[in-house]
């Protein structure tokens, strides 16, 4: 299965008919506030700052296999992540999908619900502030299963391949170097670029509105292809910590766009190493 997003009114159906795990990647008091039913909460799906060093990495694995495993899942069960928005929640729910496929998750058990917990709202779909109490399960870690994780090592080889696009989608003050992060605009020590890096913002694949949805596949391969990226593209995806990212990775795929990787430690590890280039100051444009 190409495509991880699911419709409100599919994912209702699923919930009747299928095994699953709804997890809610919002903040804790968003979730008290109201949530899908039978949801639980995974916070830190969107706050974990990973580095992709193997300590990094092995802390992360721990981590998450703990939290998904005490969650329910074990590798029969439909993973179903969701947030807030998705223009809103800076790709948190599709953070939880790559951190799912790198450890192993079966990718065609786990699903985006489209439109976040804004889009169950506005079909008239339930929500509840029950806590539920998930029955733990040994979740199925196994990270040889994907390749979807790209480390720094990998990023920097990159950067002498023609056959690799390396696609920046951070927000616009990040991308021509006047700001370094989300998190304010010193919070890491280098503003810039990966050298060689084509930028398409990340919310230009969706459509703004009452719900924030996702482009037509004709629409994002349209943007795709203002930087030269095609369904046969072998893509490099980075942001600043790997959620904005992930929504580009599943905004992608739902294009038929399907060599696309993920670098999860992004520019806030790329940054704080200063062998590593990057491009300062404003893009060059021909």
């Amino acid at each position: 299965m190409s495509n991880p997003v699911i419709e409100p009114t599919e994912l209702q159906q699923l919930i009747q008919t299928t095994p699953h795990v709804v997890i809610d990647t919002r903040n804790p008091e968003a979730y008290a506030a109201g949530h899908l039913p039978g949801a639980v909460n995974i916070p830190e799906i969107f706050t974990f700052l990973a580095n992709s060093t193997p300590e990094g990495l092995a802390e992360l694995e721990t981590q998450f296999s703990e939290k998904f495993g005490a969650a329910g899942l074990d590798g029969e069960k439909v993973a179903v992540l969701y947030e807030d928005a998705m223009d809103t929640g800076f790709g948190q729910s599709c953070r939880g999908l790559f951190l799912l496929e790198h450890l192993g998750y079966p990718k065609d058990k786990i699903r985006i619900l489209h439109g976040g917990f804004q889009g169950w709202v506005a079909a008239g779909l339930p929500v509840t502030d029950d806590v539920p109490s998930p029955t733990p399960a040994t979740f199925p870690l196994d990270t040889g299963a994907s390749d979807v994780m790209l480390d720094k090592d990998d990023v920097l080889a990159a950067l002498s391949s023609d056959h690799v696009t390396l696609l920046d989608v951070r927000d616009v003050d990040e991308w021509v170097a006047e700001s370094s992060s989300p998190y304010g605009r010193d919070f890491c020590p280098r503003k810039g670029r990966l050298p060689e890096a084509v930028w398409i913002e990340w919310y230009r694949f969706m459509k703004p509105g009452a719900v924030a949805r996702f482009k037509s596949p004709t629409e994002i391969r349209a943007e795709c292809d203002s930087v030269g990226i095609t369904p046969d593209s072998e893509v490099y995806l980075y942001c600043f910590k790997g959620a904005r990212a992930s929504n580009t990775l599943v905004a992608l795929r739902s294009a038929g766009i399907e060599k696309v990787r993920l670098y999860f430690g992004s520019w806030n590890e790329w940054s704080r190493d200063p062998s590593l280039p990057i491009e300062e100051g404003l893009p060059y444009v021909a």
